[in-house]
């Protein structure tokens, strides 16, 4: 937290930021808590995104003033662990070139099978896309915790998903990435499951990525559901179109300022419409509206 008008905040009240250095703070940004002043928005390339190839993904993000991008495996922009080092520098560099970060990775590899080659073959699966993230410049290599399994004991194999990222956490520690557990599967997007894992794993750079699941709502409600995960959130978070469905947005958005939230809040749409560039800007608009809407409610 060390921008000036923090600083201001800390050090003098919201008011006299306001006063004390008009030349860089406006009034209405005055009336804003800092706290959520660092949440971006971004994509993930799961339907929007992914029938662009690399120049086109970047130029329509810039276009939308999306700041950052999760790459998806198998899709047209073609960054896979396949790319030679010549051709990662390259990606690497496109991204360094333009106003739009590169996330890292995001892939399908899950840790629940009681077999032990497939779990084995998942792991070292997910070790060569943490490489080709370091490599391209991004930050993290996004996993799941995709199911719990007949007749084996539910602690054990949250246990096993956990032990699973802690091998991951130690291989990405060397390559400076964070490993991205995607709330995600029937059973295992419930966030009590996933916050044993993330104790099981007990890894600084093992996070949790919010995945604005229905689960969410179960219970004791959202506010309950993000308490259980919010001390383990990484850098990015992921929601869906804003304006449909009854996901409640607005209150995802208060936890996030609440929890002065540092990282990017990712588009992962579900439907297709005619000119994705504009849809894709209206989305960030409308969730970046909740934000400033969240920060002018919440305090310091």
């Amino acid at each position: 937290m060390s921008s000036r008008r923090h600083f201001l905040h800390t050090m003098f009240g919201a008011g006299a930021a306001s006063v004390v250095a008009p030349s860089f703070v406006s009034a209405a940004d005055a009336a804003l808590t800092y706290k959520g002043e660092n949440i971006q928005f971004g994509l993930v390339t799961y339907m929007w995104g992914a029938e662009w190839d690399l120049p086109t993904l970047i130029q329509n993000c810039t276009t939308a003033k999306v700041t950052g991008v999760e790459l998806r495996v198998d899709h047209a922009h073609k960054v896979d662990p396949s790319l030679t080092a010549e051709q990662r520098l390259e990606v690497r560099r496109r991204f360094e070139d333009a106003p739009v970060k590169l996330l890292g990775m995001g892939t399908n590899f899950e840790f629940h099978s009681p077999k032990e080659d497939e779990l084995k073959k998942n792991i070292e699966g997910a070790k060569t896309f943490i490489k080709l993230s370091h490599d391209i410049g991004g930050t993290g290599v996004k996993v799941k915790p995709n199911a719990l399994v007949k007749d084996v004991p539910v602690e054990k194999t949250l246990e096993q998903i956990g032990k699973a990222l802690a091998e991951l956490g130690d291989y990405a520690l060397g390559f400076g990435q964070e490993i991205r557990l995607e709330v995600h599967g029937k059973e295992t997007s419930d966030l009590g499951h996933n916050r044993t894992i993330m104790q099981a794993a007990a890894r600084d750079n093992v996070r949790v990525c919010w995945n604005s699941n229905p689960d969410d709502l179960k219970d004791d409600g959202i506010e309950a559901n993000f308490a259980k995960v919010k001390d383990f959130l990484g850098h990015t978070v992921h929601i869906r179109e804003v304006n449909t469905g009854d996901y409640p947005y607005d209150k995802l958005a208060k936890l996030l300022v609440e929890a002065d939230y540092e990282g990017h809040v990712c588009m992962e749409a579900r439907t297709k419409p005619a000119n994705l560039v504009e849809a894709l800007a209206e989305q960030r608009e409308l969730f970046m509206g909740l934000v400033t809407a969240a920060r002018k409610t919440v305090k310091d």
